[in-house]
């Protein structure tokens, strides 16, 4: 069974890696100057990664225990620095593959948001996107002056609004508005610059934009829907879509409702790209995988279980240690935060303590264990049966997140999966959403 090729990406965060690990080395400060994530780019370019993609938050979470000790004692929201600064370097160091940066609707000006995207779009040549979130949590919003953000899906409501503001800015320069006249020293045509005036219920905006689009156009939207109201907007705007189903028959129906809803709104469903979640666990031996998948998501270790539960509790706004461990979540639970999350969490272990859960909810994908040759036969069959679009990789940020994971997939799994004709061999385009919709 060959399934057609399919895109391959890495999903992470500019925060700490796995600086606790024996493979740690001295990454828990390298980090910051962005030297992990050029080396890391570096490998994934030469393995035939399509991007690399940055989720972001701007919080430093008190959900569980109502105290910040657990999300610092981790580094899991904090610290991190803002990803979009970071693209350009990457883009520098490498030739081909994409970089996407993430920033809420909830928190830039539109007129910002459009402004920074399509100056990274100019210097890194055409090979960035954006990954278009909302925000879900409160604590995050008091530091934009908001005493609680709008509800769930108010907050996507905003983000179309917000989304078509921004396209309109980038479009607010027409092709060849630069004409560079030297006999008339003209340098922009006025009359091919527009103001949009844009009034809608959320935002004014008037416009135009102080500087053309970059090199795409419109870069690469990337959203994460898994609320229905959330699936609607991702179907309408994104190119490519991040999920997390821990089955196939769950990532097969997602993509399917995905591509009917886009279809609905008039979109060709084969420019979305449904991106699915999952942290493939390589040993030279099945035996070796096994160890390894147990040592990362065996949850043996006390602080494994107080950092999932950190991760959880920070993303639903729910405090986590109220449940007891070695007993069922109660039903009923509800939330303003990530309510896809929530709801998939309790649905999918029911009958399991919360201790059993954690397992799952740390890997958040299906389970890829073993050696590179047959982890290759499980993505293979996994997408014969799904019909695309891709992966995204993730490593577990306190266990598995460094350079001995990285090339792990980048030398040992990818490899496997090129010779396979599963994913390119070449990136056949210039720009970052050229390489995306080409297969």
């Amino acid at each position: 069974m060959t399934a057609d090729p399919f895109h391959l990406a890495w999903f992470t965060s500019f925060n700490s890696p796995a600086w606790r690990s024996a493979w740690g080395g001295e990454t828990g400060t390298e980090w910051m100057t962005g030297e992990y994530f050029v080396d890391m780019a570096r490998s994934l370019e030469r393995a035939g990664f399509d991007f690399m993609m940055f989720e972001d938050s701007t919080m430093v979470s008190e959900a569980l225990g109502g105290t910040s000790e657990m999300d610092l004692k981790h580094g899991l929201h904090s610290p991190k620095m803002d990803p979009l600064p970071l693209l350009p370097l990457l883009a520098a160091a490498t030739k081909h593959m994409g970089f996407i940066a993430t920033a809420s609707t909830s928190f830039y000006p539109p007129f910002i948001l459009a402004r920074t995207m399509a100056t990274l779009d100019h210097l890194t040549r055409g090979r960035i996107g954006w990954n278009v979130v909302t925000s879900s949590e409160d604590i995050a919003g008091k530091n934009y002056g908001m005493d609680s953000l709008p509800e769930h899906d108010e907050r996507y409501d905003r983000a179309d609004e917000f989304v078509d503001v921004v396209e309109q800015l980038w479009d607010s320069w027409e092709p060849g508005a630069i004409v560079m006249n030297q006999e008339t020293g003209h340098y922009a045509d006025h009359t091919k610059v527009h103001p949009i005036n844009f009034e809608g219920k959320y935002h004014k905006v008037r416009g135009p934009l102080n500087m053309p689009a970059g090199p795409q156009g419109h870069p690469v939207l990337c959203q994460a829907g898994g609320s229905p109201r959330g699936r609607e907007f991702s179907s309408a705007h994104a190119n490519a879509i991040v999920t997390a189903l821990p089955t196939v028959d769950k990532m097969k129906a997602y993509r399917a409702d995905i591509r009917e809803r886009a279809a609905r709104q008039g979109r060709n469903p084969d420019d979305i790209k449904v991106m699915y979640l999952v942290q493939p666990i390589i040993g030279e031996t099945e035996a070796e995988a096994r160890a390894k998948f147990h040592q990362i998501y065996g949850m043996d270790d006390p602080m494994q279980i107080e950092q999932t539960l950190g991760v959880i509790s920070a993303v639903t706004e729910i405090d986590f240690f109220q449940f007891p461990l070695d007993e069922e979540m109660p039903e009923g639970v509800t939330t303003n935060g990530h309510q896809s999350i929530l709801d998939d969490f309790i649905q999918r272990n029911r009958g399991k303590t919360l201790r059993e859960s954690l397992s799952e909810r740390a890997r958040l994908g299906p389970e890829l264990v073993g050696t590179a040759e047959s982890v290759a036969d499980q993505m293979d069959s996994m997408m014969e049966e799904v019909g695309g679009d891709g992966f995204l990789i993730r490593a577990e940020t306190g266990l598995s997140h460094n350079r001995r994971y990285i090339d792990e997939i980048s030398s040992g799994l990818a490899p496997v999966l090129r010779r396979r004709g599963l994913i390119r061999s070449s990136y056949d385009h210039a720009l970052f959403k050229d390489n995306l919709l080409a297969f």
